[in-house]
């Protein structure tokens, strides 16, 4: 029995291998029958590849049925074997392969995710400097941490726990946790999560969580719950071949016991056979996927495109995915005379200063000559004053321009007002006492995104939402800007993850989810679909069904657009395989033209129907 279950194992674990031999042989028997009019080895291929192929979807029948279960793999059984008894082995040869090799561009994407949970395991601090109870700081394994204990944390380090500052400051980048690009400053009773790199500074902080208590922790553990969850999903090929197959077999047997004529019981299974019904969904994955590929969209299986097709509610990621994830000086203004002077001044400041905001000040001047600095001194929560060339200058928000008596005249409120009602980050600077530069910084959205959104809307689509961990505000002008349905910011991981399980659970919606961190991967498994943009995280990719290559997210619409076509294809040829079995079997019992010969004509001419159907797939292109 043992030698009997490895020997089955064995043949399985080469399925792929075979499906390439049988490829080999099904040419050689064309090559042969065609060119060479040689029956002799066009019909010893066709006969060895049909054995070959039909070996391991028996073994798979054979299990199935074990678990007392009828699953598609039967009716491709059944299909050779009464391509054999009618010596039809060209039919056995290709249904054989072709299904195999449906199997196989299915198994080959669905079986990566689970590299993504050790991925992020790795992510994970292994070590903190934490104080001992000499009041020394030594270095130790994160597992000797517990709650309560005073950390050290330095300049680039990685926070190893979910904790709360209680001394210094610096700003941290968040992006594993909240997925946004600007770094968030620090100080005293500051949070902190776990996975996050502190940027500049040096703080202190007590533990909170430790371990999978964390906020990263949770993110490991909801990818690992949602792949699971996800995991357990059935085609619907075999849902169908449920009924299907027992039908068909319990027909032949009837007309056996009423005819005693093996011949038309054999006949019945020839006809009934699922010949098209087993290609025809394989055909249109495979150009459905062929397609998407082409253009920049992967699909991870069949399963994914049929509910994909579905999709009436979007989830997007706002940072890296409807934004570009790099903050730039998104607007500004300029006031008064020797404007050039001005911004060499500011450039000069900004050069030592190491506030996050300052590296999009320095790109945005470009080329500047720099002067020296002197007699700087950091207003905490405002900015920083500075003399440069006898020139007292100040940089920072309005409450600095405010506390160095900086008058500011209606234009300068109104386009103040202005910038952060579009979600900017301020940066003004002032030469002597007046204000000069007006600098909004925001990560600006991504070029040809609100024509997509509009594009998804008339695929269906009917709720376009936006979780983000920035500030409200800032999501709010994003929201408005893009005309979304729905925008919620100061959002952790799990409330993503909880936003996400409420519309599927609660409100009964089939949500995507598109994201591109791996903040991002709890809700991209989560979700009904997830969708990874491709310069993204690999842990977001892998745990995802969907792939946009190259993170451009113009091929969405395509790729939504595509999925509803190949569900459409796939129905269609469904349609078609199922009305020619039932026409051929009408044809039997109330005809007296109908025979094998000409049920084997139609049956092969459905095969053909199917597949040119299908390959329209592979020109399709969203209108």
């Amino acid at each position: 029995m043992k030698e009997g279950d490895e020997m089955q194992r064995f043949i399985l674990r080469r399925k792929n291998h075979i499906t390439i031999i049988s490829a080999v042989l099904i040419a050689v028997g064309f090559t042969a029958k065609i060119g060479f009019k040689n029956e002799a080895i066009a019909v010893s291929a066709f006969v060895t590849a049909s054995v070959l192929g039909a070996v391991p979807i028996a073994i798979q029948a054979y299990q199935a049925l074990k678990v007392k279960v009828v699953s598609i793999d039967l009716l491709v059984t059944i299909a050779v074997t009464g391509a054999f008894l009618i010596k039809n082995f060209e039919e056995s040869a290709v249904v054989t392969f072709l299904f195999l090799f449906g199997a196989f561009l299915e198994q080959r994407t669905l079986n990566k995710t689970r590299s993504a949970i050790k991925e992020l395991t790795e992510m994970a601090p292994e070590s903190a400097v934490k104080q001992m109870p000499n009041g020394e700081f030594e270095e130790v394994h994160i597992d000797e941490v517990d709650v309560g204990d005073i950390l050290l944390v330095k300049t680039g380090a990685k926070i190893p726990v979910d904790g709360t500052v209680i001394s210094g400051e610096g700003s941290i980048n968040e992006a594993s946790i909240t997925g946004e690009s600007l770094p968030v400053f620090k100080e005293k009773g500051s949070r902190v999560f776990a996975g996050t790199i502190l940027e500049n500074g040096t703080i202190q902080i007590a533990a909170d969580r430790i371990g999978e208590d964390t906020t990263f922790g949770k993110i490991i553990e909801l990818v690992e719950e949602a792949q699971d969850s996800k995991s357990k999903a059935e085609r619907f090929i075999d849902r169908f071949s449920k009924y299907y197959t027992p039908a068909v077999l319990i027909l032949g047997i009837i007309v056996w016991l009423f005819s005693r004529s093996i011949e038309l019981a054999i006949t019945i299974l020839v006809l009934g056979c699922p010949g098209a019904l087993v290609i025809g969904v394989p055909v249109s994955n495979v150009a459905g996927i062929g397609n998407g590929a082409r253009h920049g969209v992967l699909f991870k299986g069949s399963e994914v495109i049929n509910v994909f097709s579905r999709v009436d509610t979007i989830v997007f990621d706002k940072t890296g995915t409807l934004t570009v994830g790099n903050p730039s000086v998104a607007e500004k203004e300029y006031y008064g005379d020797n404007i050039n002077k001005a911004l060499g001044y500011l450039a000069s400041v900004e050069r030592e200063s190491d506030h996050p905001l300052a590296k999009a000040v320095l790109e945005e001047i470009g080329e500047v000559g720099f002067s020296t600095v002197e007699n700087t001194d950091v207003v905490k929560g405002a900015g920083i004053t500075a003399s440069v060339n006898g020139h007292r200058i100040a940089v920072g928000n309005a409450a600095l321009m405010e506390r160095e008596g900086i008058q500011l005249t209606e234009r300068m409120k109104a386009d103040i007002a202005r910038f952060e009602k579009n979600g900017s980050s301020l940066v003004l600077a002032s030469v002597d006492g007046e204000l000069k530069i007006l600098m909004g910084i925001r990560d600006r959205i991504r070029p040809g995104v609100k024509e997509d959104l509009q594009r998804l809307k008339k695929l269906g689509v009917k709720n376009l939402v936006m979780l983000s961990g920035d500030n409200q505000g800032t999501v709010d002008a994003v929201g408005r800007e893009l005309g979304l349905t729905e925008v919620h910011g100061n959002m952790l991981p799990e409330e993503k993850s909880a936003y996400i399980r409420k519309l599927i659970d609660e409100e009964g919606r089939i949500v995507a989810f598109v994201g591109d961190g791996v903040n991002d991967s709890p809700s991209i498994a989560l979700a009904n679909i997830g969708i990874a943009m491709g310069s993204g995280t690999d842990v977001a990719i892998e745990t995802s069904d969907v792939v946009l290559m190259n993170s451009d997210f113009s091929r969405l619409p395509h790729a939504l657009g595509l999925a509803k076509a190949t569900a459409r294809n796939m129905k269609q040829n469904i349609i078609i395989a199922v009305g020619v079995v039932l026409f051929l079997l009408a044809g039997v019992f109330f005809s007296e033209w109908m025979n094998m010969s000409i049920g084997m004509l139609v049956h092969e001419s459905s095969i053909l129907v199917v597949i040119l159907n299908g390959m329209r797939l592979l020109g399709y292109k969203l209108r």
